[in-house]
């Protein structure tokens, strides 16, 4: 059975090109396009779509007010279409708060190439979304019970060479950022690997920095990793962790793709594993492919200790399930309890000299 799949746009010109694309492959159709939301409420009860396409910016009704009422009265799998640009970006990150499972930038389109060239992003992007779990928000009191846990098994003596190293992809911005916002000011320092296109991971890093106790920011290669700290893999480029004397520091690379992704999850993960040893915790998140699976068994063969996140809280089990079936696991569990079971981890062994 085809997926499928309604198009909101106020460009006709998108619709049309966006209908191409998704018609091109024998596994999906095109059920309906919209010009504005309001066509599109008519439109969801006519055709019943699996998926439904967003643009962020449109008459009549913003994008994200839609969104909002969409999740909140009939939830379904959307992926946003936005601009790249700063404005874009933010509206985007928003929009993936408000439930949307994922996003694609809108395509550039010229006489030669029009939008074909993204029919295979576009096109992956609708089937992991055909799958996805939507599920309802958090309430917000349940983050507030996290902190009190977290609380109680803060060690002040955690040894400044312990590092929290992190891996997701579909339905990770809001894992990560549940993941972060429980964590204490104090805590092991981070490197975070989330597939993202380059001119978002900036405006991801940013708005995490403002909702957790740590620092957030987008890594920039060179820096030194510090405990309270967290470091974003930029769009463009693979993060590494390496050694300079006694410091981890961040490296920065734009050698090609790692299981068609850069920046990659098993790039982080190996680097993680050659350079922090059992100094490191791994923590994979959810995701779509086996991007970081292998990287995490080679950081459990060099003495990492490493979590995944459990099918029942993933909006995509594909990458904790790979990790899990190659073996490179030692727990397994829902996202509102990795942060205190990371913390746990650390509290227990902080205080032992572990140096690689």
């Amino acid at each position: 059975m085809k997926i499928k799949v309604l198009i909101v746009d106020d460009s006709a010109l998108i619709r049309g090109v966006m209908t191409e694309i998704i018609n091109s492959p024998s596994d999906m159709e095109v059920v309906g396009a919209a010009p504005d939301p309001l066509v599109a409420r008519d439109l969801i009860k006519q055709t019943n779509p699996d998926v439904l396409t967003l643009d962020v910016e449109m008459p009549k009704m913003d994008g994200l007010d839609f969104l909002d009422r969409l999740m909140r009265l009939r939830p379904m799998p959307v992926v946003m279409v936005s601009s790249l640009t700063e404005r874009g970006s933010d509206i985007t990150m928003r929009a993936l708060e408000l439930g949307a499972v994922d996003f694609v930038t809108k395509p550039k389109i010229s006489i030669q190439s029009g939008m074909l060239e993204y029919t295979e992003l576009i096109a992956d992007k609708i089937r992991i979304a055909a799958r996805a779990k939507i599920k309802a928000r958090a309430l917000p009191h349940a983050q507030g019970q996290s902190g009190i846990a977290l609380a109680s098994v803060r060690n002040p003596f955690i040894s400044s060479e312990k590092l929290i190293i992190i891996g997701a992809s579909t339905g990770g911005t809001e894992a990560i950022k549940d993941f972060l916002v429980q964590l204490p000011p104090d805590c092991p320092g981070i490197l975070i690997t989330q597939h993202m296109p380059e001119g978002f991971t900036r405006s991801f890093a940013n708005r995490l920095d403002k909702l957790c106790k740590i620092s957030v920011k987008e890594a920039e290669g060179g820096e030194r990793v510090l405990p309270g700290h967290a470091y974003l893999a930029p769009g463009h480029s693979h993060l590494s962790l390496v050694r300079s004397g006694a410091n981890y520091m961040t490296k920065l690379d734009q050698g090609e793709p790692v299981n068609r992704h850069r920046p990659s999850v098993d790039v982080l993960f190996r680097s993680a594993a050659i350079n922090a040893g059992k100094n490191a915790v791994g923590v994979i998140l959810t995701g779509m492919g086996k991007d970081g699976a292998a990287g995490m068994l080679e950081m459990k063969n060099a003495g990492a200790y490493n979590l995944a996140q459990d099918e029942a809280s993933c909006v995509v089990f594909g990458m904790p399930k790979e990790a899990i079936a190659m073996g490179g696991t030692h727990e397994v569990g829902p996202l509102h309890e990795l942060p205190g079971r990371v913390m746990t981890y650390f509290a227990t062994h902080g205080n032992r000299a572990m140096r690689v």
